[in-house]
């Protein structure tokens, strides 16, 4: 893994908007509806390969696919898995389970407000009206083909622009274990570790392409919001155990190939009962990987920057903090992100940041996120200049 060694790097997160022209395709793989199998293939590898050309014209320097042929970031895993089935949602669960989370307890005017909007929008992140996916068999991996698709799909499309290196976004087991259903495994940790070992393909199929491995985990630190019964401690137990997780799941990968990404998901609510980064980051830097990528360019989390006045980065290792928000159509001035950069690089050396966004721009294909895919590129090109503000200043 690439680190800033003369110059800040710039990436991104993963997941960007798709072209209206594949959005239909996505939207009937998700929920299980007929779809042409060759019109998939060539708008998938398509908007690939424009995706990766207006990374490299914005400037962004470790590039991805932008998750392109995904319908969402983690749905897709089910197409690669044998094991699981899709059952009716049972009574009241047919929206998204955000709903009993503690945002939605404490403001449900404002949700209420804000899902009338999306379904207005063209649908409801998190929607179960068309079935909820769950565990009713043995697991395995049957996805090779679709990854190695991917990769191709991706090869194909760097070729002749400039770039320093590529990620390719991945589930994290711990996700999967915790928001699809189990009624196979006799325990929770069983189905995990089933998880884990099939998930553990397609990493080595991503790892073996010479891409960067990027593991996603949201769930490490939305499990307090999502939990109103829960303590900050009960769920930093819960949190230390999908670690160990991802750790199984990653074994024997050099923690230099494997990226690390959590965040607080799109919501754009109040977003006063999130956990705090202080609360937390001692577990994710526990997490064998050789960077770390989370939010910090929020409102919420913008302050947290001084978590690493008292908390020492690992030797070797390196952040990704966010420095361009998912969640506005705000376009950040360069002159701030470079603030946000010099932040993190007078802290923890310059050569250890690289500056990145909170989250994905388009995580769910049926539900953009609310920054417009348009300001997405905005937004990377000043991201870009803010990379190279901060370099002039840091590098002198």
């Amino acid at each position: 893994m690439k680190r800033s060694t003369h110059r800040i790097l710039t990436t991104h997160v993963g997941s960007l908007a798709r072209p209206d022209s594949l959005i239909p395709i996505l939207r009937a793989k998700e929920r299980g509806q007929p779809y042409d199998a060759g019109d998939f293939a060539r708008l998938a590898r398509e908007a690939v390969a424009d995706a990766v050309r207006k990374q490299v014209e914005a400037g962004i320097d470790v590039v991805a696919d932008g998750e392109q042929g995904r319908a969402s970031f983690f749905g897709y895993i089910v197409e690669r898995f044998n094991g699981f089935e899709r059952k009716p949602a049972r009574p009241g669960e047919e929206g998204t389970p955000r709903a009993t989370g503690r945002e939605y307890l404490a403001f449900p005017d404002y949700y209420a407000w804000s899902e009338r909007i999306a379904e207005w929008a063209g649908g409801r992140g998190g929607d179960r009206s068309h079935g909820v996916d769950t565990c009713t068999g043995p697991i395995s991996y049957k996805g090779l083909a679709a990854v190695k698709t991917e990769i191709e799909n991706l090869k194909a499309a760097l070729q002749g622009l400039r770039h320093e290196e590529v990620f390719m976004p991945a589930i994290a087991p711990s996700y999967i274990a915790a928001t699809l259903p189990n009624e196979y495994y006799r325990t929770e940790s069983e189905y995990e570790q089933a998880i884990a070992d099939a998930l553990r393909e397609e990493y080595k199929a991503i790892v073996d392409a010479g891409f960067i491995l990027q593991i996603d985990d949201p769930r490490l630190v939305t499990y307090y919001m999502m939990n109103p019964g829960k303590s900050v401690d009960d769920c930093r137990k819960w949190a230390a155990q999908r670690v160990e997780a991802i750790n199984y799941s990653i074994r024997d990968i050099p923690s230099e190939k494997v990226r690390f990404h959590t965040c607080y998901s799109i919501d754009v609510g109040p977003r006063i009962h999130e956990m705090e980064l202080k609360d937390i980051v001692d577990i994710i830097l526990k997490i064998n990987a050789g960077a770390y990528s989370f939010e910090a360019a929020n409102p919420r989390h913008e302050h947290e920057y001084h978590v690493f006045e008292h908390v020492k980065l690992p030797e070797g290792k390196i952040l990704i903090p966010g420095v361009i928000s998912h969640t506005t159509n705000l376009v950040e001035h360069p002159e701030l992100i470079a603030e946000r950069i010099q932040r993190y690089a007078n802290l923890v050396g310059r050569e250890n940041v690289i500056a990145g966004a909170d989250c994905g721009f388009a995580a769910s294909a049926v539900r953009f996120n609310d920054t417009h895919p348009s300001v997405a590129w905005l937004k990377f090109a000043a991201l870009a200049e803010g990379a190279r503000l901060a370099t002039r200043r840091l590098w002198g």
